[in-house]
């Protein structure tokens, strides 16, 4: 019986065309998830009393997909917390005015950029000043562009270390903040109105220098100049507890997609609604079930799909990518602390037996394990955006 409650299931159902290539693409992708049009393995059991033929149907990959990346979300969790150091982590929200949604999601891929090196650069530069902490911190940002309703709601997420790296000449240190004990590292208050100037700043020059598409000249102008009146959104967390509780947070956000499908409680056939989970945060965090029609909810959903290759994980100060293991290295050896262990990467036939208990190469009709590969059929879809 075909499962109803999926985005997949509302694409292929409701869904007939994007009036952009690389949505329309994605969205082909989602549809075709672990079908016969992704291509596919095909087993056999060498069981002589069994023989059955296995179809193993591949997945679409794409970072929008809810049924995807769990087995890559894993592994890059497990290379990022190999890089956590014996420092407390806080956490750090920079959100963007409603306003501007209609600019930001007619300028995509030069307004997210933007939202990421304004907020990094601002954390950076707190971290430089000496009441803080007067190092390099590390900084991990994740990029989100929805509310709990679909709604769009641009904001990153970032995680800093309250300790960082201070290079002179040869000699590398470490320096811990003294604000540790703290339930802040920085006054947010003042990394809101910096927040806001870099921001601000940079879109008034992508503006002058014809980067972006700005329909109403005298209407953005006159938005700037509110802009710089109103307080920005700028929410810092207690720090965290420990390794573990980064870990989860990892988990949690940083292969998020805009809904996974247990979100998804109803689809009514005939009146052409979908009914999912939200949680009203203005409301104590109170969960709520929230009604569209399906047209709706395909927009809402549509609105999320980023830029082609746009990268929605970023890290900055000691963690940039940019000889970052030579830095973690002298890090170590200046804390004097364990090297960190190598990292391996974990097959996936591995990941799916710990995870799930299943054995891959199980037959379901005998319970032997006992399937070989016979054919293997690829789609010739164009390469899928990651």
């Amino acid at each position: 019986m075909k499962q109803v409650n999926t985005v997949q299931y509302i694409l292929q159902r409701w869904h007939r065309s994007s009036s952009h290539p690389h949505v329309g693409n994605v969205i082909h992708q989602l549809k075709t998830c672990r079908t016969a049009s992704q291509g596919y393995h095909l087993y056999q059991c060498s069981n002589e009393n069994c023989g059955r033929y296995h179809y193993r149907y591949h997945s679409c990959r794409n970072r929008h997909c809810p049924q995807c990346g769990s087995f890559q979300k894993q592994q890059w969790i497990e290379d990022r917390t190999g890089e956590l150091l014996p420092t407390h982590y806080f956490h750090v929200v920079f959100t963007l005015p409603h306003s501007l949604n209609s600019i930001v999601a007619g300028n995509r891929k030069q307004l997210l950029k933007l939202l990421f090196d304004a907020s990094s650069r601002t954390l950076l530069r707190f971290a430089k000043d000496s009441r803080y902490l007067g190092a390099t911190p590390g900084i991990l940002s994740v990029l989100h562009t929805w509310g709990q309703q679909l709604s769009f709601h641009p904001h990153v997420h970032c995680i800093v270390s309250s300790g960082g790296l201070v290079e002179t000449g040869i000699n590398t240190q470490w320096k811990n903040s003294i604000r540790n004990s703290r339930n802040f590292l920085f006054p947010v208050k003042a990394l809101s109105a910096v927040f806001r100037a870099k921001f601000l700043q940079g879109l008034k020059q992508l503006a002058k220098r014809k980067e972006i598409i700005v329909t109403d000249e005298m209407g953005f102008h006159s938005l700037l100049n509110k802009l710089w009146q109103w307080p920005w959104m700028v929410y810092a967390k207690k720090p965290f507890g420990g390794p573990q509780q980064v870990i989860a947070y990892l988990g949690r956000y940083t292969h998020k997609t805009a809904i996974t499908n247990h979100r998804i409680k109803q689809v009514d056939e005939q009146l052409q609604t979908v009914s999912f989970l939200y949680r009203d945060y203005a409301d104590s965090n109170t969960e709520k079930l929230m009604t569209l029609p399906v047209q709706e909810f395909i927009r809402r959903f549509e609105q999320h799909i980023l830029p082609k290759g746009f990268t929605r994980i970023r890290s900055y100060g000691y963690l940039c990518n940019r000889g970052r293991a030579d830095r973690m290295k002298r890090i170590i050896k200046t804390m004097n602390i364990p090297s960190h262990p190598p990292k391996i990467k974990t097959p996936w036939q591995l990941r799916l037996l710990l995870q799930y208990g299943i054995q891959n190469l199980r037959c379901i009709h005998c319970g032997c394990v006992s399937l070989q590969i016979v054919k293997v059929c690829f789609s010739f879809m164009p390469v899928n955006d990651s």
